[in-house]
């Protein structure tokens, strides 16, 4: 026999005026209930007396009288049901209309105040009872008046639900629509709002309305996964391809300076060189490493380069000869014989098949290719496709490079939205949501690209309500988060993070973790929570290279494999090359990343002209101090008749007040003038002091 579902154990603590209502009903039906099972005992006893003379039969109603409680009739039983569930309906819909329930549906189910989130629509409860009317009777009977007032929290009908029928909870909640009718619309309007905080899939958000900027978010449960910027003040120039000129050979770095008209020269790395571009033959096979650059590589030389590295301070971008035109579902390598697949594609009998229909297509020699992650389970028709457009581009930037001199710009890498899509798409991003018609039929090109069967499972919309699309996400504040170096943690912990020219180093906070807790397992739960957040935060803010993480300490041994665990986890989606080590005894755990792109704060962000990047300035009294120096240094030179100054407003209103006396003691020792100049427009580190030369003059 089944079982109802499991009942609260304790619905006396609730405080809404339905669970109150609840609890009162529930008592006058079990006093009902009690009081009508007396009226029945009595002519049951009195219409069939036992004598002696008496013959009764086992099955007869005074038999049943004699030995056990008299039996209700179903159809009587059912007529009483009747007329308890009408007047506790008619009390339930006044309760509701006083509580305030708000009714998104006349015919749906309704929410009254007070009730948990887990609540279902009186739809369902109404529903259920009708398949085991019976069955779900004796359950609750048998658990006493929980059953009873678990379903006056459930629906404003607070009545056991086994005596109702769906029909009779219509009528309910359609009177108590009629009490709160402006219930339903506010459920509508906000509708949207619901959608948006909505969770458990991924969305994602291209905002370009504004022509400087173009931003693409990728969203998990309403958290930012992933986030791509792009500029009119910082293009980007990576995979960009360039005609140049070889400016100067290094022979000490083994590498080459090549000019490709962006103000900074590229650097070519020996390794980079294909052995087309040197200025003499080699023997077949001869590795690089047995050469001297300065031997086969003349200054002068045009070359065709890709970018592979941003350009980064005063550090110029990284190039290579060894061109690569990515496309959807293949990578195709001009200058190359190699062919492969991605290790992300684990799948033996895909691999195998992949295989196969590679060798099947009809490749020029001389190129080779590497078959992406997303070609998975693919048809050859797509492969076949994807080939056929890389093999016409390539065929493009032949004849452009030709023809343009150098240095000169042969192929610009496509905008964020496509790359991000043809980079980063996967069929369980569920809904793509943009905000302006051209990148609307920009994604639905792509979209078109794809198989029958993705193509259904992604819905692609234009965003045309009048708030922002980030702002009706609520992530803006996540983007800025990306920006600060302190992420907040759950428990109350906290991570900072410090990007260095050498390395990044990110400390982990226990903060208020460690509240009213057990030590080790506050420590253990801080350092799982930064791994998860360390993961995600270095995808969002790309930071590359040499990463240290010193996580708190901690004693067990299989805390610390499990902090290990989750990091790594944490990174299973990064597109980039990560490695890295064990957390030492010294609670260090050194991270290895390739850096994907420029940073994110750099077209966005700019040097502070006060502090020139160091976070810091000199107080008032500080820079005083220091302008008192150079003024006594300029007094002292030879001829000076007199020294006019032009400070911040501060700092000169300091020296005028405190340091008068100084001043005066140096006009009056070396018979010099100094006259002082508030500059209310100057920056604190900006400064001014100029030296008027006179006739000799003879020191006092």
């Amino acid at each position: 026999m089944a079982k109802d579902p499991e009942q609260p154990k304790d619905i006396d603590e609730s405080p809404s005026i339905l669970g109150r209502l609840g609890r009162w009903l529930s008592t006058k039906k079990r006093q009902t209930m009690s009081e009508e099972q007396q009226k029945d005992k009595v002519p049951a006893a009195e219409a069939a007396p036992v004598s002696g003379n008496t013959e009764v039969k086992a099955d007869s109603p005074a038999a049943e009288g004699a030995e056990t409680p008299p039996k209700r009739s179903s159809r009587s039983g059912a007529a009483r049901r009747r007329r308890r569930s009408g007047a506790a309906k008619r009390k339930a819909a006044e309760a509701a209309g006083e509580g305030g329930a708000v009714v998104a549906d006349g015919m749906a189910g309704t929410v009254a105040e007070g009730e948990s989130p887990g609540a279902e629509p009186a739809e369902a409860d109404a529903e259920r009872p009708l398949a085991g009317k019976k069955r779900g009777s004796r359950g609750r009977r048998s658990r006493g008046g929980r059953g009873r007032s678990q379903g006056a929290r459930k629906a404003v009908d607070v009545v056991d639900v086994e005596d109702v029928d769906g029909a009779e909870v219509a009528e309910v909640a359609g009177q108590a629509a009629e009490r709160k009718g402006s219930g339903g619309r506010v459920a509508v309007e906000e509708g949207e709002e619901r959608e948006a905080a909505g969770s458990g899939k991924l969305k994602l958000l291209v905002n370009s309305e504004e022509p400087e900027e173009c931003r693409v978010v990728l969203l998990e449960n309403g958290k930012v996964e992933s986030f791509h910027i792009e500029t009119m003040v910082l293009a980007q120039q990576k995979s960009n391809i360039y005609k140049g000129k070889i400016a100067a050979v290094e022979p000490n770095l083994q590498a080459a300076f090549v000019e490709i008209g962006t103000g900074k020269n590229g650097f070519l790395p020996f390794g980079d060189i294909h052995p087309e571009y040197y200025s003499k033959e080699v023997a077949p096979g001869t590795h690089w490493k047995d050469l001297n650059i300065q031997d086969v590589v003349r200054k002068g030389t045009e070359v065709l380069v890709e970018v592979v590295k941003e350009a980064t301070g005063n550090k110029g971008a990284n190039m290579t000869t060894y061109l690569s035109l990515p496309g959807r579902y293949l990578v195709l390598m001009p200058g190359s014989d190699s062919a492969g697949i991605s290790r992300k594609i684990d799948d033996e009998e895909q691999r195998r098949r992949l295989r196969e229909i590679m060798d099947s297509l009809k490749i020029p020699e001389g190129i080779g290719y590497i078959v992406r992650t997303a070609s998975n389970e693919i048809t050859k028709t797509a492969l076949a496709q994807d080939l056929k457009y890389l093999l016409n581009l390539w065929g493009e930037i032949k004849g452009r490079a030709q023809e343009l001199p150098s240095p000169s710009l042969v192929y610009k890498e496509q905008n964020v939205i496509s790359r991000f899509l043809r980079d980063h798409f996967t069929p369980d991003i569920q809904e793509i949501l943009v905000d302006t018609e051209e990148a609307f039929e920009q994604v639905n090109t792509f979209m078109q690209l794809l198989p029958a069967k993705q193509q259904k499972m992604t819905k692609v919309r234009l965003h045309r309500g009048s708030r922002p699309i980030f702002n009706l996400y609520q992530i803006e504040e996540q983007i800025e988060q990306i920006y600060h170096p302190t992420v907040k943690l759950p428990s109350g912990g906290s991570i900072v993070i410090s990007p260095t020219e050498a390395l990044v180093a990110i400390d982990v906070n226990s903060g208020r973790t460690a509240k009213d807790k057990n030590f080790e397992e506050t420590i253990f739960l801080a350092n799982m929570e930064a791994a998860d957040e360390i993961g995600r935060q270095l995808q969002l803010r790309d930071l590359g290279g040499l990463i240290v993480v010193d996580f708190i300490d901690m004693r067990e041994s299989k805390h610390i494999r499990e902090v290990e665990k989750k990091l790594k986890n944490s990174m299973k989606r990064d597109k980039a090359k990560v490695d890295f080590s064990r957390i030492s005894k010294f609670g260090l755990m050194q991270i290895s990343r390739q850096k994907m792109a420029a940073p994110v704060q750099q077209g966005s962000y700019r040097l502070c002209q006060h502090c020139q990047g160091r976070g810091l300035i000199r107080s008032v009294e500080a820079q005083a101090l220091v302008y008192l120096r150079r003024i006594q240094t300029s007094v002292t030179q030879k001829n000076a008749a007199r020294v006019e100054c032009r400070f911040p407003l501060d700092v000169a209103q300091y020296l005028l007040n405190k340091k008068r006396e100084d001043l005066a003691a140096m006009e009056e020792r070396y018979k010099v003038a100094v006259n002082i100049v508030p500059d209310p427009m100057m920056s604190p580190a900006e400064q001014q002091i100029e030296v008027v030369r006179g006739e000799a003059r003879t020191e006092g």
